[in-house]
């Protein structure tokens, strides 16, 4: 965060010319009564540095997508150059690179296990070798349907993320969202995850955004400061739920994914009577378990407020559906990825808890960076500008995924409506480096493809060939729950039969390979109100979906998929296990669609009902 010091310096120097009008603005702005005026203005320049430098790259983004080649071009060179003379940079002759044609006949397709060797030796300490630069993390990533990787993250690419990604969305929110450049505070949902140090003395965890990794922004949100010392999420979660609670002029909830929102309002759902009595009395609730001067210093911020715990009440009494605006009627915005294996979360979303407010999902990232930016708030679906100058991008189309060394496609020469794999070379050190991410090209914003998340490759059913994927499940799903009475989708993950096999849940095991499929649904009668005629129906709508699938079940190659309904609650204890059980944190978790590990499917063969 030291470059977002310096530019707030220079904001802070330049709005010395217009004070008066600057603290004009604060105070119309301001929405507590009680708040200083020096912690007004001090959320005021950092809300507004924030906007300006994202009208700075707002700006730089629209150019760059007029000319994609050249900028892109410019991009990969540039990154080749300053990393000639590292091993690797060695090894594939960087030095003699002089076109992106060059860079793609002389550096061949690669994957995680290409850069694992390298990467090891970097942890270890040595250096020179991916990048010249040292990594400031390495990035783990969720490893939540597999393996995990390790991705060296450089300085340089955590600056191209804030500077062309997360400014650029806030501009992109308050221009779309006006409201929302008011001084209320931010009910922002993540954690510090465990951090272990590599043998270099580098940390080794996620790359997602953290309270100590956003100590200059702390003071924009609605959790004090000790409460991110909490590293159980239960507990830290109460927390974040109980001082967002207490300030009824809260303008943006946000959090990296919408399930983290909805595991929120769910949480508040089933513990309100607890959190209205802590407000009420100006307590915390005794039986978290939270070190004793955690708790010592959050008690000390706390005092009983019976008028704000009986607006609760009644905020909650009037059920889920609207609860989010009748909690904050200030509430003008929530951030949140609502694309992929999101999308479920994002819908229940805006269709009870959030109803009537904005969802705005911003930024498509992975722990290798900045891949795309939303500057379309108030469209639907979500959908995300390939950023050109955050990558160097080539795109395999998906009939040429399983080749090894397929031939790709720059950017520019995208086409409307077709589906690629992505494939990207940044400063982290990787390249031209498949990370299993398929999207399809919905637009063009100049020469720039938009586009929208489709899947993640692993993420999908493949017991004969058929490769189901998670995006033709999902709307075969979806479709099918909408025509079963008195019942609801809370959520789902699948299995293919070859890892039942492993388990010893015996009794499901079946002489064909075939689909596992486990559902939580909630209704009048739950899960003894899905029939097995019912269950039938989401294999008959694949097979009208899926020709593969169809044929292999004609052909009796592939077995009836089997719908296990599981016992309320299940998905929030699998969150819990694989947090347990992987190397995701919470930040990171993403309910995996397709369970890859056995333990995993056992776990949710003992939740069946």
């Amino acid at each position: 965060m030291g470059i977002l010091k310096k530019l707030f310096k220079g904001t802070v120097a330049v709005s010395a010319v217009g004070t008066g009008l600057l603290l004009y603005d604060v105070q119309r702005k301001r929405v507590y009564t009680d708040q200083k005026f020096s912690d007004a203005l001090r959320h005021y320049l950092t809300v507004n540095s924030l906007a300006f430098i994202g009208y700075v790259f707002q700006r730089k983004l629209e150019t760059a997508t007029k000319n994609v080649a050249k900028v892109q071009e410019e991009f990969l060179l540039k990154q080749l150059q300053e990393n000639a003379d590292t091993e690797y940079g060695k090894l594939y002759n960087f030095a003699a690179i002089k076109t992106a044609e060059d860079f793609i006949r002389a550096h061949p397709l690669t994957r995680y296990p290409h850069y694992k060797p390298y990467v090891d030796r970097m942890m270890s300490g040595e250096k020179m070798v991916l990048t010249k630069d040292t990594p400031v993390v390495f990035a783990v990533t969720s490893g939540t349907s597999g393996t995990a990787s390790i991705i060296p993250m450089v300085k340089k690419q955590r600056e191209v993320f804030f500077l062309e990604g997360i400014s650029v969305l806030y501009r992109c929110m308050v221009d779309a969202f006006p409201d929302s450049s008011y001084l209320n505070k931010d009910f922002k949902i993540f954690y510090n995850p465990v951090w272990r140090m590599s043998e270099s003395g580098i940390k080794v965890g996620p790359n997602s955004a953290t309270p100590s990794e956003s100590k200059g922004l702390l003071h924009i949100y609605s959790t004090p400061e000790p409460a991110f010392e909490i590293l159980s999420e239960p507990e830290a979660l109460y927390v974040h739920l109980l001082f967002a609670l207490r300030d009824r002029h809260i303008g943006m909830i946000e959090a990296n994914f919408a399930s983290l929102v909805f595991n929120a309002f769910k949480t508040l759902e089933h513990r309100v009577s607890d959190l209205v009595a802590d407000i009420r009395n100006g307590t915390l609730n005794p039986n978290l378990a939270l070190p004793a001067d955690v708790r010592a210093r959050l008690e000390a911020l706390l005092s009983p407020d019976p008028d704000r715990a009986a607006e609760i009440q009644r905020a909650m009494e009037g059920g889920i559906e609207g609860a989010g605006k009748r909690l904050w009627p200030d509430l003008h915005v929530v951030l949140c990825t609502d694309t992929g294996t999101f999308t479920l979360y994002g819908q229940k979303l805006r269709d009870t808890f959030l109803k009537d407010v904005p969802l705005y999902s911003p930024i498509y990232g992975a722990s290798e960076g900045l891949l795309g930016i939303n500057i379309w708030p108030t469209s639907l679906p979500s959908m995300y500008l390939l950023h050109p100058c955050a990558q160097f991008f080539e795109l395999i189309p998906v009939a040429h995924s399983e080749e090894d060394q397929p031939e790709t496609l720059r950017l520019g020469q995208a086409r409307l409506g077709e589906m690629y794999e992505v494939v990207i070379t940044n400063p982290s050190c990787v390249y031209r480096y498949r990370f299993g991410d398929v999207v399809k090209v919905v637009g063009f914003h100049h020469e720039c493809p938009i586009i929208e998340f489709m899947y993640r490759q692993g993420q999908f059913l493949n017991v004969r060939g058929e490769k189901t994927s998670e995006s033709v499940f999902y709307d075969c799903l979806t479709s099918t729950v909408e025509n079963w009475d008195s019942v609801r989708l809370v959520d789902y993950c699948c299995a293919e039969s070859i890892v039942v096999e492993d388990t010893d849940a015996k009794k499901y095991k079946s002489r064909l390979p075939c689909y596992h499929i486990f559902l939580e649904v909630e209704g009048a009668e739950g899960a003894m109100s899905v029939s097995n005629a019912q269950k039938k129906m989401l294999d008959d709508a694949l097979g009208t979906k899926s020709y593969p699938y169809s044929s292999f079940r004609q052909k009796g190659s592939i077995g009836e998929m089997q719908v296990h309904i599981v016992q309320p609650g299940t998905f929030r204890q699998l969150r819990d296990f694989m947090i347990q059980n992987t190397p995701a944190s919470s930040n990171q978790y993403k309910v995996p669609r397709v369970l890859k590990r056995k333990e995993a499917v056992q776990f949710m063969f003992e939740k069946v009902v």
